[in-house]
């Protein structure tokens, strides 16, 4: 026996020769190896796990072993190790089987706690089970190839060295810093772009506003959905007549070329259910129609329609907030015709001095089978037979609205829209009360030019046949990118209206006064952790509402109104096209301050947008890590944004009506009873946001209050010199039209 430490070593029980033989089977000799000979080999075999007989007999020689002591202790080594990584792998394994046997419980859960919508008991669809276990089964077997195929090339690669812990198979790559040139140039990309017509549904890209409270609304009992289901039946046959209706029901107006709803004719053609109240007493009726093409197909518009977060993207300035409260009906076998859901929706005009409509509604989808790609939407009001719903205020009544749909070549369709309702009259400020009594804050025009403008950008965001300019280096920074421009804009429509129960304070008692602040408590990402002031200013500008979006889109001419650049000039590094129109577009820009050197570089993201019904120009300021964390494909929500801008509204003259009589006579308030701008121009609000303090819980100071109120009024009248200064250029014959006069205004604007 030799004294030492190391593995015992059983010399005629290890091999396969021929001398063990010889031995009596009973006798057993060990050998207990030194520190220095185990030190030895253990250094040979981090080299060499297999050394051949000239190495195993010189290492013997060395430390006075037997060479077959040598191998035999090469050979247990081996062994030792694949025994350790056998344990390795059943462990991981075993934590593997675990994982999966967990989420094939949760699943089986889920699904056994579905509820049928028809019938409110358990849901037993046919063949649903037996696809879950499938898809599991195969998701498991995948699952242990790939753990296999992981095991086997760390065998292969531990070959003469000890087992490492194991380390991710890709290692992230930081993206290269964006070449901020002073110099705009093109970039073509290189792979191979898709059509902008081959356009596939896709999720809309905004998370669902979980912070927001919705009114508590009773869902409906079984006794009355058949009373809903007939509801929607006549509800979608007065749709139709009424998108394909002529006159006596639909009259146009002469003065300003739009349709407007024969409320006599419309009664007696519909005659509601004798069983539902109507206020027609006291509510306003306001109706509207339009029709249009839009870059996207029927199936995915009718997607977008049935899903509250996707609606919501699809009309950012118009739906702040939206949820399927009960889905009454999935349509057969999950197909979209035939749904029937109860909604709620708040709708808003982008200024606090207008107030949020909201209500609770039901929305049923049809597809016409006689007419290959038509479908159709309506939406009918619930609280004429359902009690337990809460009143919004003012009250609002969403009669059968809705627009028909027909698919067209190309990924194209046309849309009728129908837009009709009762709203309790209630007074609005004298600068908005044109454009809510002419039927244009809420009406089917509006809601056209928006549904127009963003399926042109939601083509834009999946198109890969676009060549940009700036330095955006891949299409998937492109998309990223205006996926983060999209979240500002959604965000700074939220924050400038009624929505969400926020409280404006007028700054002083003058009806003149259009100043509105307030104050909100951010914790959560995506916003300034903190308390942020926003100010909001409206003003009437005797000006073409493109001619001032002209103006406050381009940075160069913005830059020089000091108030709104602060003395800085912009210059745009990247440029992403939205749409047809010039002014619909993404743009990157960088503020060239005397500190803003190579190591600290100040960025502007902008978005611009404009359509018939208004134009936004929204931007916010942003460091250089974001906008790169955003164009690698990391997850862009928790990038702090606090977006300012603009919102124009183009408004015309007061005698524009949204519903006549029978004998052709309004049926609004006079100009003179609203007290509002007579001359056509637009409505320019001023938007900006301050972070006033980094603890969500402080107070507001009086000094925070004034130094935002004199910035806007320095905005505005910054902005009404440069308008002046712009129209007084140009040539009279070219204005006169627009503005009666090359130098002066038609009318002086009303007093801020």
């Amino acid at each position: 026996m030799e004294s030492g430490s190391g593995s015992e070593q059983v010399e005629e029980k290890s091999g396969n020769e021929h001398e063990s033989e010889q031995l009596p089977k009973k006798i057993k000799r060990y050998h207990r190896h030194t520190a220095r000979q185990i030190q030895e080999m253990e250094a040979l075999f981090k080299e060499c796990p297999h050394p051949d007989d000239k190495q195993r007999l010189k290492l013997s020689q060395e430390l006075g072993l037997k060479p077959r002591q040598v191998k035999f202790w090469f050979q247990n080594r081996r062994t030792q190790m694949k025994a350790q990584q056998d344990r390795t792998d059943n462990a991981i394994l075993k934590v593997e089987n675990e994982t999966l046997r967990q989420e094939n419980f949760r699943l089986q859960r889920a699904l056994s706690n579905v509820v049928c919508p028809n019938c409110g008991g358990p849901c037993m669809i046919g063949g649903e089970m037996g696809l879950d276990e499938q898809q599991l089964r195969l998701e498991n077997s995948r699952l242990r190839e790939e753990l296999e195929r992981v095991s086997s090339c760390l065998a292969s690669q531990y070959a003469g060295r000890p087992i490492e812990a194991m380390q991710a198979a890709a290692t992230f790559m930081p993206p290269p810093s964006l070449d901020l040139d002073m110099n705009i140039y093109s970039r073509h990309f290189q792979d191979p772009m898709a059509s902008c017509t081959d356009m596939t549904p896709v999720p809309m890209l905004m998370p669902p506003e979980t912070a927001y409270h919705f009114p508590e609304a009773g869902l409906l009992l079984e006794e009355e959905k058949p009373i809903a289901l007939e509801l929607a039946v006549s509800s979608m046959d007065e749709l139709v007549k009424m998108c394909r209706g002529t006159e006596p029901l639909w009259i146009r107006n002469n003065e300003n070329g739009r349709e407007v709803l024969n409320l006599e004719e419309h009664a007696r053609m519909f005659p509601w259910p004798l069983n539902l109240r109507h206020h027609s007493n006291e509510l306003r009726t306001e109706a509207s129609r339009d029709s249009a093409v839009v870059i996207m197909n029927s199936i995915t518009l009718v997607d977008a329609f049935l899903d509250a977060n996707k609606w919501m993207e699809l009309f950012p300035s118009i739906v702040s907030r939206a949820k399927t409260v009960q889905v009454l009906s999935s349509g057969d076998s999950g197909h979209a015709s035939g749904s029937l859901q109860l909604m709620y929706a708040e709708l808003q005009v982008l200024s606090p001095l207008v107030p949020t409509r909201e209500g609770h509604f039901l929305r049923y989808c049809q597809q016409n089978t006689e007419e290959a790609g038509t479908w159709a939407i309506v939406d009918f009001p619930i609280d004429s037979f359902h009690d337990s719903l809460q009143p919004s205020f003012p009250r609002y009544k969403r009669r059968p609205s809705g627009c028909l749909i027909q698919d067209m070549p190309n990924g194209y369709s046309r849309v009728t829209w129908i837009e009709h309702a009762e709203v309790e009259e209630k007074p609005v400020h004298q600068f908005f009360s044109d454009f809510v009594y002419s039927g244009m804050a809420f009406g089917a025009q509006r809601w056209l030019a928006v549904l127009q403008r963003q399926c042109e950008r939601v083509a834009s965001l999946m198109a890969r046949n676009i060549s940009d300019l700036g330095v955006i280096p891949s299409p998937e920074a492109r998309k990223n990118l205006m996926k983060l421009a999209q979240r500002m804009v959604r965000t700074f429509c939220v924050n400038i209206s009624t929505s969400s129960g926020l409280i404006w304070t007028a700054l002083s008692d003058s009806p003149d006064d259009t100043v509105r602040i307030a104050t909100r408590k951010i914790t959560e990402p995506g916003q300034p952790n903190g308390l942020i002031l926003c100010a909001v200013s409206s003003t009437w500008l005797p000006y073409p509402h493109n001619h001032v979006f002209g103006l406050l889109r381009d940075e160069r001419r913005r830059s020089q109104l000091d108030v709104i650049s602060n003395g800085n000039s912009l210059h745009e590094v990247a440029h992403i096209a939205n749409g047809s129109h010039p002014g619909n577009c993404v743009s990157l820009l960088r503020i060239n301050v005397a500190s803003n050197s190579s190591q600290h570089v100040e960025l502007m993201l902008q978005e611009s947008c404009t359509d018939d019904s208004g134009s936004l120009v929204v931007y916010t300021t942003i460091d250089v890590d974001s906008i790169q964390l955003a164009m690698s494909g990391e997850d862009p929500s928790c990038i702090p944004l606090l977006p300012m801008g603009f919102v124009i509204v183009p408004v015309g003259s007061t005698g524009e009506t949204t519903n006549i009589s029978g004998d052709g006579n309004p049926n609004i308030p006079s100009s003179e009873e609203r007290n509002s701008p007579t001359s056509s121009g637009c409505l320019l609000t001023v938007v900006v946001q301050d972070l006033v303090s980094t603890i969500p819980s402080a107070k507001l100071n009086l000094s925070s209050v004034n130094s935002i109120n004199n910035h806007l009024c320095n905005a505005l009248h910054q902005i009404t010199a440069a308008l002046s200064s712009t129209i007084s250029k140009t040539s009279c014959p070219d204005n006169a039209s627009a503005l009666g006069s090359c130098t002066e205004p038609t009318s002086a604007p009303p007093k801020h």
